[in-house]
């Protein structure tokens, strides 16, 4: 049966083990440090970068404002152009309807372009109990299903995988899935690259139905677009005589000139390319010029649930272009498969929550799962402030309370130890209303410190688990200032700016 992500243990747990695993650690800081310069080289050559992360950023949200208005039109241009639309409000229901889909045509065996929209909803083990076999054609992927494994990145799924590793998955598992590896293989990358094209070749020639996602659909014609890197997605998107497209419903952009502002940031934030390679589009089904049949799956599975979230929509500005994990310090150290989820890093950390509700342990650690440090934030091509959701979503889950989570109300109970976080807070909310009662506790605690112990006790002590505890000064600030600077008149302060809107940094707010 092929492995999904239920019943994954929480971050804090799964973390732990993935930092000890020393091949993985040294895998990912190779990897993303790799990839984090290559793109910073690429955006670095687009002088009116900014302007176009935040043309981006309007057209995303005017977009998610109008959702239903653009799905509508969406629907008539696909049915219009001779596709059929299919609308699935969870994944139970988008699997029931692609595996239908596939019985209908008799098949046993489907090929799929990589799709975080399948791997989010486990279609492979849906096809897989219906009895029909998916086979992975994306490279990584491959990888990753021949090793009986689970996604790790967003772009570069076996990213936690070595060479030598990859050249044991081929040699190993092929023959289970198609033609073997040749005899004498080796680590190297061309024969490991020769190796995975010899194999998919037999499936894209054979395959009668094709299984894929969606960076975008344009709603003004019904055109959907998948860029890649490597021809696979082409083959998939031509060959087969049936199409079938799983796609989350925020993928939509109004026009084929909205359209043209993400062609130009997303291959510069994931693969730090100018362009993509392959970059694929259709508008319904053509008579002698590939599918004859094309259905898509519109896929909603907690996005309206999101789209409620005055702050958590902005997550659904999101392009996976996974610049956000290959800058997180958090995900360099440990790995995907600690987050639980197909969408791992910071935008997962966000993402999953939001999609599936914070009630489960998983869900629930995922909004502490970063330092908060903001690099998330400032490559982001869509200019998601992931920081002030993590804070968001910290909130809803330490307060508790009443949440709506596709379409059920229910109660959301504080996870474990956050009640001794709340009393803290209001703690320290105190004393800074009262600046009498701070000087006097700073002065307590510098004449205290060789008292103090290098571990916090109680709930502390999982805190100070991975830290040690922070020396406190001889003399606090306040002191300090008074003994260097005297009793001199105060500094007045002007508050910071508000952060300005995407719609007003680029001119188009109403």
């Amino acid at each position: 049966m092929s492995r999904t992500y239920l019943g994954m243990p929480a971050f804090p747990r799964a973390a732990a083990a993935a930092v000890r695993d020393e091949r993985l650690r040294a895998n990912l800081r190779h990897a993303t440090h790799t990839i984090r310069a290559k793109r910073a080289r690429a955006v670095a050559e687009v002088p009116e970068w900014e302007r176009l992360r935040a043309a981006a950023t309007a057209v995303k949200d005017r977009t998610l404002r109008h959702l239903d208005h653009y799905l509508e039109r969406l629907e008539a241009a696909v049915t219009a152009a001779g596709g059929h639309v299919h609308w699935a409000a969870d994944a139970a229901e988008a699997n029931r309807i692609v595996t239908g889909l596939v019985r209908a045509t008799g098949e046993r065996h489907v090929v799929k372009v990589k799709s975080m929209a399948t791997q989010e909803i486990g279609l492979n083990a849906a096809l897989e109990a219906a009895g029909i076999r998916a086979y992975e054609t994306d490279l990584a992927e491959l990888i990753v299903q021949l090793g009986d494994d689970l996604p790790s990145h967003i772009l570069v799924p076996a990213i936690h995988r070595g060479r030598g590793e990859i050249r044991d998955i081929f040699a190993s598992a092929m023959a289970d899935w198609g033609r073997p590896a040749p005899d004498g293989l080796t680590d190297d990358p061309a024969e490991l690259a020769e190796a995975a094209r010899l194999h998919l070749r037999e499936r894209f020639l054979s395959a009668r139905v094709g299984v894929c996602g969606a960076n975008f659909m344009v709603a003004e014609t019904g055109t959907l677009v998948v860029v890649e890197s490597e021809g696979n997605g082409r083959m998939c998107l031509t060959l087969p005589e049936t199409l079938i497209a799983v796609a989350g419903i925020e993928k939509v952009v109004p026009t084929w000139q909205d359209l043209e502002v993400f062609l130009r940031l997303l291959p510069r934030s994931s693969t730090a390319e100018r362009m993509n390679p392959y970059t694929s589009m259709w508008t319904g089904t053509a008579d002698g010029d590939g599918p004859r049949a094309f259905h898509l799956v519109l896929l909603d599975n907690g996005r309206t649930d999101a789209l409620a979230d005055a702050v958590g929509r902005q997550a659904l500005r999101c392009i996976r272009c996974s610049a956000c994990l290959n800058v997180c310090p958090v995900y360099e150290r440990a790995g995907g498969h600690a987050y639980g989820s197909p969408y791992p890093g910071p935008i997962g950390a966000i993402l999953t929550p939001l999609l599936r509700g914070t009630a489960g342990p998983l869900e629930a650690s995922l909004p502490y799962a970063s330092s908060l440090c903001g690099a998330c934030y400032e490559v982001c091509p869509v200019a998601i402030d992931i920081p002030e959701v993590l804070v968001h979503l910290r909130e809803r889950v330490a307060q508790g309370g009443p949440a709506t989570v596709r379409g059920t109300r229910t109660v959301l109970r504080p996870a474990r130890g956050h009640a001794a976080e709340r009393a803290a807070m209001r703690a320290a909310r105190w004393a800074f209303d009262h600046p009498g009662a701070l000087r006097a506790g700073q002065r307590i605690a510098s004449r205290t410190r060789r008292l103090h112990p290098r571990r916090l006790p109680g709930p502390g002590r999982a805190w100070t688990d991975s830290r040690e505890l922070p020396r406190v000064p001889a003399e606090s600030f306040r002191d300090w200032w008074r003994r260097t600077r005297g009793d001199g008149p105060r500094v007045a302060t002007m508050p910071a700016p508000a952060r300005r809107t995407a719609g007003e940094a680029n001119g188009t707010a109403p």
